[in-house]
């Protein structure tokens, strides 16, 4: 995540503190100058970096924080706090008009931020509340971009109008609502031309559109991994064009991660999503409360609770619960929950989002084809094989192994997995019957 080298940073700053069984003024001042130059390593814009050191200082050597029990947790908790605030204190959701209406959004931003990929994601995610997206392809630039939203839109299963490369984008904008008001669309986001940086011909561009339709959101596109560049772009469109929100992309990159933390507070415009992954489900609600316990390594589990749901289905649950307490659970039914795995972005993204794991994975090499080739193995077995485990022997094994490609002490490894995880899940599932409750959000089994 773009945020690793800062979390581990402030962690070991706060270890520090949590040690100290008191603390003085002067320990919270120390401590404070480092936590300043880990934000300006993290290219945090220095403004915003003096305005946070300076309230959190304020808050932190009062006579309530020095004298209390835990004077360490305390300072932590502030900067937690102070920290949500600074990335905008609370969730803000896109605008958008009733369903009955048809609500316009603009996309915009320099190339290579990822805006028309950004774009198929944010339709795809508006068709998932149940709202009727149409992606219009104004940039005529660059037929590439074209042909890639088109695609992407198919992908998404959302329509797309193009009218090629030979009219203007505002005559594309006004017929694509044309077409949008005949056939049912409620949401119309154009996908406009980027610039390698902000120049006078493109913002002309974009007020035209603007000026001429009435768009109800102007959403920015913004690069995570350009660190103050990305602050210095979102300040030129908001002062030029006015923007309503942000996107930022890339933020699973290997960056300083700075921009996040600096944009709210410059622009004085939300952040309304985060680009976290390549596949075109990775678009997350941006949480400033989340991304903030991300940052001070406290964890992200309600962002994995909302990942697992989105593949949780209620119906599969009751009967995965009736299966394990009848030791029925079969090979189909790992498969299917390996695939539940991925579709959450794999091991590492789930692990990353537990407390106080961050650090721990850091060093740690997490073999994410082993998924894969669990997989293999588990589909070069039988119809029979998968459903009955019990009579996979040495012969079938063999066989196994070589459908696979794999030797067979992998396929041993997996059986006795196997077998110790159905163990264990009944033995849970006995505990739960005691004292749990139904419904209660669980990880996917063995995992």
């Amino acid at each position: 995540m773009a945020f690793d080298n800062l979390s581990e940073k402030l962690q070991n700053i706060f270890k520090g503190l949590k040690g100290k069984g008191r603390l003085t003024e002067a320990d919270v001042k120390t401590a404070l100058r480092e936590v300043k130059m880990a934000l300006l390593e993290a290219d945090v814009n220095f403004k915003v970096v003096k305005n946070f050191i300076s309230s959190v200082q304020e808050r932190a050597v009062g006579q309530d924080v020095l004298t209390s029990l835990t004077p360490g947790q305390m300072v932590i908790k502030i900067v937690n706090e102070e920290m949500v605030n600074l990335l905008g204190g609370s969730a803000v959701e896109l605008q958008l008009m009733p369903p009955s209406e048809i609500t316009l959004i603009m996309m915009c931003g320099l190339q290579g931020a990822g805006k028309t990929t950004t774009t198929a994601k944010l339709a795809g995610k508006l068709k998932s509340k149940g709202r009727k997206p149409l992606l219009v392809a104004c940039d005529i630039y660059r037929p590439a971009a074209i042909d890639q939203l088109k695609i992407n839109g198919e992908k998404q299963g959302v329509s797309v109008f193009s009218m090629g490369d030979k009219h203007k984008p505002l005559n594309i904008a006004k017929a694509a609502m044309e077409h949008a008001s005949k056939n049912g669309y409620n949401v119309v986001i154009l996908d406009t031309a980027g610039r390698l940086h902000v120049d006078e011909a493109m913002m002309e561009e974009l007020q035209e559109i603007k000026s001429n339709l009435n768009i109800h959101q102007t959403i920015l596109v913004v690069d995570a991994m350009t660190g103050q560049d990305a602050v210095n772009v979102s300040q030129n469109f908001n002062d030029k064009l006015g923007i309503d929100g942000v996107i930022l992309t890339k933020l699973d990159g290997d960056t300083r991660g700075g921009a996040a933390l600096s944009i709210r507070a410059v622009t004085g415009r939300p952040i309304l999503f985060a680009g976290m992954g390549e596949k075109l489900s990775d678009l997350e609600p941006f949480y400033p409360d989340r991304m903030a316990s991300r940052i001070l390594g406290m964890g992200d589990i309600l962002t994995l609770i909302d990942k697992a749901q989105a593949q949780f289905d209620e119906d599969k649950a009751r009967e995965m619960e009736r299966k394990i307490k009848k030791a029925e659970f079969d090979y189909n039914d790992f498969l299917e929950q390996m695939h539940q795995v991925k579709k959450m972005g794999g091991i590492s993204d789930i692990l990353s989002m537990l407390p106080g794991m961050g650090k721990q994975l850091k060093d740690v090499e997490i073999d994410e084809g082993a998924l894969s080739r669990t997989e293999a193995i588990i589909y070069s077995m039988t119809k029979e094989e998968r459903s009955n485990p019990d009579i996979i022997n040495l012969s079938r094994k063999k066989r196994i192994a070589a459908g696979a490609g794999v030797d067979i002490s992998e396929v041993n490894a997996l059986v006795k997995q196997f077998d110790q995880m159905k163990k264990m899940m009944k033995q849970m599932t006995g505990m739960m019957g005691k004292g749990g409750k139904r419904g209660r959000f669980k990880l996917p089994f063995g995992f």
